[in-house]
């Protein structure tokens, strides 16, 4: 088996060493390679990139001119990967290599991705009770039964990354982008260490750009193929409202309140007018869906039978 690990570094100068010694070790016999995405660092990580891809020839480097974004040097990495199996982790230690055996024993059971859990957390509160609040809406929201969806610990069957477009924020979100397409979502928990160097890159603003995927990854889940009934259901709704109002508007004409039907005429016909101008957008992105080809490949399984087998 051949298992590429793709890891996005800023900033961890200090724990790179560590980690590429760690998965050496705890790789096995497997053929591997290490991709360190560096992602703009300016503490001198390329540096020791450098220098690591001189001591080991597992260890490739990928180097980004400014800071993109886990996301970013994810989908980078993902490029470059072409092993039967590729692991993702974080590059502050804080990921036990030690696990990798676990993830492979889980993999070979038939899972497609394995996310990490990480139980117990030795981050501060500031990063933790936001995590928890955004597992437990994405648990809610897509039906994940993972505890941890945004661990960066995970290791994938190769097809999986191939298949998955990563960009924004949408690093968090992959395991639900990969059960959107049928494959099978696997959790083991993993030993989670406290940060020995650097400072954690995390803040709020990341929660909110977050958020924002949120609602764009369950948008397309949900209208991607029929957004015609997103528009129109909220045309639809505006138009009625805006009908109700004009409604109004005349009674309270006829009972002589000319201000208040005045009022009222105008938000009606603003509802109105609106409520129509959705429906004809919904109209607009159907013609766009119905030229656009539909990705038969999402929905056919690796192991797909051919017309000749089955005869």
């Amino acid at each position: 088996m051949r298992i590429d690990f793709v890891i996005p570094v800023f900033n961890e100068r200090d724990s790179l060493e560590r980690l590429v010694a760690g998965i050496t070790e705890h790789v096995g016999p497997h053929l591997h390679r290490i991709v360190l995405v560096d992602d703009g660092s300016t503490d001198g990580s390329f540096e020791v990139i450098c220098r690591l891809r001189e001591a080991y020839d597992t260890v490739d480097a990928i180097r980004f001119r400014r800071n993109f974004g886990k996301s970013a040097a994810l989908a980078a990495g993902f490029g470059h990967a072409d092993g039967d199996v590729v692991f993702t982790m974080d590059a502050d230690l804080q990921d036990d290599p030690k696990e990798i055996p676990r993830f492979l024993e889980k993999i070979e059971e038939g899972f497609d991705v394995v996310s990490g859990w990480k139980r117990v957390r030795h981050d501060p509160w500031h990063k933790t009770m936001p995590s928890q609040v955004f597992n437990g809406g994405i648990a809610r929201i897509f039906g994940l039964d993972l505890h941890d969806v945004n661990c960066g610990f995970k290791a994938y069957r190769r097809e999986v990354v191939k298949a998955i477009r990563v960009y924004g924020e949408r690093h968090r979100l992959l395991p639900v982008l990969a059960q959107e397409r049928g494959y099978r979502i696997g959790e083991i928990e993993v030993e989670h260490h406290a940060r020995a160097f650097g400072r954690s890159k995390y803040g709020f603003e990341r929660f909110a750009r977050g958020a924002m995927d949120v609602l764009s990854v369950w948008f397309l889940r949900r209208y991607r193929h029929s957004p015609g009934h997103f528009f129109a259901g909220i045309g639809m709704a505006s138009a009625s409202l805006g009908v109700l109002a004009l409604l109004i508007a005349a009674v309270l004409a006829l009972a002589g309140h000319p201000l208040k039907a005045g009022a009222l005429m105008a938000a009606g016909m603003i509802a109105g007018v609106g409520g129509w101008v959705s429906v004809g957008l919904g109209l607009l992105a159907e013609l766009v869906v119905e030229r656009a080809p539909f990705d038969v490949a999402m929905c056919i399984a690796e192991e797909h039978v051919g017309a000749s087998e089955r005869e």
